[in-house]
């Protein structure tokens, strides 16, 4: 549904709810067996084709997604391969080489592009040589949302004006209106153009959530808001508010399995959030429920060592006879947190 966009459209239908499978977790493992962004069963086979210089894996798994519409797999698995790429590109140039016009080889290569650019002092100029590639990506599956996430974090960093984010937007939504990237990517852009007002952050989450159905990641979108806001040291947002969005969250978070790698990106920004509301036993619930699945973000906001940072928090947490508290975990909450929509971050791989 695309709505008037002032500054993004309203999402104002009501929840529609289905039903909770909340699964019991077990034990927290042992901390050499923690993952840092550890990918799935059908990425993973993919990755280590791609380490061998092969790219048939990765272009088979792109197109299962793509005939299955399965834009948030989509989405999660262009992302981690562009990541790889940007290290080790011999298998996605063979790729592109091979098939220039792929679907596959043209979502990775534009998101490879925005990437890169990311982090350059000379980012406008590299992005606007990157638009080219975000249209030809939008332009080889025209129901495919994941373009739009790409060219909608684009918009961010080139500073677009509000009417074109809002062009871009309606043609995301129009796409996939309960795709969670681009609302994410919407949230950042809100942040950086509204310079860190959260209304209007936490107005556009709580209402894309309200509309969104149960089992939608968009459930934990006013959490990342509230992210946004405790990390960026905001202001004015009452407390019950912080604790809906948090609420929301966990509802979500209780209908994977315990130890899940998909919802992990989820929980790991949830935890942070548990412990920044001072809720301990519910911060101690979604460390067992995150299990050996720790990601890179939030924890690298805070520390050079994310995994490490996560495992300090864990320990802190867990270790018995310790009692957390403010002052327990304040050093391990007080690092450089950029704010939701500050220069230095770009949604990469586990930024969702």
């Amino acid at each position: 549904m695309v709505g008037t966009m002032v500054p993004l459209p309203p999402f104002i239908r009501p929840t529609r709810m289905g039903r909770r499978f909340t699964r019991p977790a077990g034990p927290p493992p042992a901390g050499d067996e923690v993952l840092l962004d550890a990918p799935d069963d059908r990425l993973s086979p993919a990755l280590v084709a791609a380490g061998r210089g092969e790219y048939p894996a990765a272009a088979g798994l792109l197109a299962a997604t793509r005939a299955g519409a399965e834009w948030e797999n989509r989405d999660r698995y262009a992302r981690h391969l562009a990541a790889f790429a940007r290290s080790r590109p011999e298998w996605f140039d063979a790729w592109r080489a091979a098939a220039p016009d792929d679907p596959g080889v043209l979502l990775v290569g534009a998101q490879l592009a925005v990437d890169r650019a990311w982090p350059s002092p000379a980012r406008t100029e590299l992005l606007r040589e990157a638009s080219p590639l975000i249209t030809a990506a939008a332009r080889a599956d025209d129901r495919d949302p994941v373009p739009w996430r790409i060219a909608l974090d684009h918009a961010r960093g080139s500073r677009a004006g509000h009417r074109y984010f809002e062009e871009l937007w309606a043609a995301a939504v129009r796409r996939a209106p309960h795709h969670y990237g681009c609302h994410v990517a919407a949230l950042r852009y809100l942040a950086a153009s509204w310079r860190g007002s959260h209304r209007e952050c936490f107005d556009f989450a709580d209402g894309a959530a309200q509309d969104a159905p149960a089992d939608s990641l968009v459930q934990a979108l006013p959490a990342r808001a509230a992210f946004g806001y405790l990390a960026g040291g905001g202001t004015g947002v009452p407390r019950a508010r912080l604790d809906a969005a948090a609420d929301r969250a966990l509802a979500l978070s209780a209908r994977f399995p315990a130890a899940d790698p998909w919802p992990a990106p989820v929980r790991n920004k949830l935890l942070y959030l548990l412990i920044r509301l001072d809720r301990w036993e519910d911060a101690r619930a979604q460390l067992r429920l995150i299990g050996p699945y720790a990601t890179s973000f939030p924890w690298e906001r805070f520390s050079e060592d994310p995994l490490g940072h996560f495992l300090r928090v864990r320990d802190q947490l867990l270790t018995p006879g310790r009692q957390a508290g403010p002052a327990a975990l304040a050093g391990l909450m007080s690092g450089p947190a950029a704010p939701l929509g500050g220069r230095g971050g770009h949604a990469g791989a586990g930024d969702h």
